[in-house]
């Protein structure tokens, strides 16, 4: 194989952003259908693996064109200026990579699935992308002014240690900022939300996915996720993070979340 994992214990001692790793076209993957909620890191690799190739299209037809506007306000929300770090934890294809490069602001994602990072190759070839697990991330301490997330913390299988290893990476006063479906704030719409989720989702997802299969994980990793007001806990709760608050988008379909590196 010519992509490496980069070890917890050889990131120690880098001064300098790794290069881009990826599998030669002639490796073969194992792919699953779907993962499970139990959330075992191969399983959810291999499902996004099988979904890389219209990963991005699909996600831009199931939201109905918001996600363009949604990354737009995560990197509002993370406030970088050019010259900064950022890290692009759950980058996938790099599409919110490279959203996030035109602040100015030196921008790298890094993502498990070798799948997403080889169709991020072919179509944004100037993204600095590379494989890692967001549980251990292959950077010194200290290395980026800011790390965000975008519809992956639910999919890492432990979420405090995530975001312990967030803090490690960051800067004292750097910041930290989560987007990620929530809940619905209005009651009627949050009913109706819920069965679009779990019934017109996996049918739209068959028009237009590779893998329609693993769009049945998503809606069941959506539903059970925490709201709002939950997830601003976990993230006070793991570690370093001080002044966290979040923001509704889409009348809470997506909300973010920020804190600061204490």
């Amino acid at each position: 194989m010519a992509v490496v994992y980069i070890t917890h214990e050889a990131r120690a001692g880098w001064e300098t952003i790794p290069p881009v790793l990826f599998l030669p076209r002639w490796s073969r993957i194992a792919l699953v259908t779907r993962a499970d909620l139990d959330k075992q890191p191969h399983e959810v690799a291999e499902m996004f693996d099988g979904v890389a190739n219209r990963y991005d299209l699909t996600n831009t037809v199931l939201a109905f064109g918001q996600d363009r506007g949604w990354r737009r306000a995560t990197r509002a929300a993370l406030g970088l200026r050019p010259g900064e770090r950022v890290l692009d934890v759950g980058a996938g294809t790099g599409v919110s990579t490279e959203e996030l490069g035109r602040s100015g602001a030196f921008a790298v994602g890094a993502d498990l699935s070798i799948g997403m990072l080889r169709a991020g190759r072919v179509t944004r070839p100037d993204v600095p992308l590379l494989a890692g697990d967001a549980l251990r991330l292959p950077f010194a301490d200290a290395t980026f002014d800011a790390v965000t997330i975008s519809f992956a913390l639910r999919n890492v299988v432990d979420t405090a240690a995530a975001l312990r290893e967030f803090a490690r990476v960051t800067r004292p006063g750097g910041r930290l900022v989560v987007c990620e479906f929530s809940h619905p704030t209005n009651g009627p719409f949050r009913t109706l939300y819920m069965q679009y989720l779990m019934r017109s989702l996996p049918a739209v997802a068959r028009g237009v996915s590779s893998n329609p299969e693993a769009y049945v994980y998503l809606a069941e990793s959506i539903r059970a996720w925490p709201d709002q007001r939950g997830l601003a806990a976990r993230i006070a709760e793991s570690g370093p993070w001080d002044r966290v608050g979040w923001r509704n988008l889409s009348g809470g379909i997506v909300a973010l979340h920020r804190a600061t590196r204490v």
